[in-house]
């Protein structure tokens, strides 16, 4: 998926069931901008980490919002905290 473009990774999580991961906010405006209401995204907002602590990261945030991502939500990660929006998002 690597040379695929942010609105096919988005197809394809949404085929799959799958919840995508992301550093880039271009996901959560093209969910807002469809008004999906899924696949859920999560932005990791922190820079320069390693893949061990981006793991975690994607473990805690799965472990404190499995709900929210099961039923279709936009998660942003910050050094302070985790914010989790549900979808569909309004893009006003």
């Amino acid at each position: 998926m690597a040379a695929a473009s942010d609105s096919e990774i988005l197809e394809e999580g949404r085929t799959r069931g799958w919840v995508v991961v992301t550093l880039d906010a271009d996901f959560h405006a093209l969910l807002a901008r469809s008004e999906a209401s899924n696949p859920s995204v999560i932005r990791i907002r922190i820079e320069g980490m390693k893949g061990d602590r981006v793991a975690s990261i994607i473990t805690l945030v799965q472990e404190s919002a499995a709900i929210d991502l099961a039923e279709g939500a936009a998660v942003t990660v910050t050094e302070r905290r985790i914010a989790i929006r549900r979808l569909p998002l309004s893009a006003k």
